[in-house]
């Protein structure tokens, strides 16, 4: 149940995420979360998108450096307390979220993480025993 995610890094330049965003809707991608981090020189752009090598091809192609990387997004209760019970249950086994953005459907219902983690298998097999449900890449698209 992992996800493919891409990676973009771009400089911190006006019109550089602007460009993304147009690459990607002249290629008929669809973004369906996206987490934006910088610093001072360069941001990194994570997309989850509907057509992951068609993505991956469109960006290189207008020259920009891109990575694939596999997440997991975990339905987490859409109410008080829902990450913090998600992330108890990562302390009990000392799993270390490396980051995590949210994506959210429809509020009051249940709310998506997306969370990358270093041993991402054991995260799915801990997560799945503690009865959380785990969304395959296809199901994030269909949300």
């Amino acid at each position: 149940m992992k996800v493919e995610q891409i990676a973009i890094f771009l400089e911190n330049e006006s019109g550089r995420l602007s460009e993304i965003t147009r690459v990607l809707a002249d290629n008929s991608i669809n973004i369906r979360s996206l987490s934006l981090a910088d610093t001072t020189d360069f941001g990194i752009l994570r997309l989850i998108v509907d057509k992951v090598d068609e993505a991956e091809k469109a960006l290189r192609d207008r020259g920009f450096t891109v990575g694939k990387t596999h997440v997991i997004a975990v339905e987490v209760p859409d109410k008080v307390g829902g990450l913090a019970s998600v992330l108890k249950v990562l302390e009990g086994v000392a799993l270390n979220v490396e980051y995590m953005y949210a994506f959210v459907n429809k509020s009051g219902e249940n709310a998506v993480m997306i969370f990358r983690f270093e041993e991402i298998d054991k995260a799915i097999s801990v997560l799945q025993g503690k009865g959380f449900t785990i969304l395959s890449g296809a199901q994030i698209c269909a949300l």
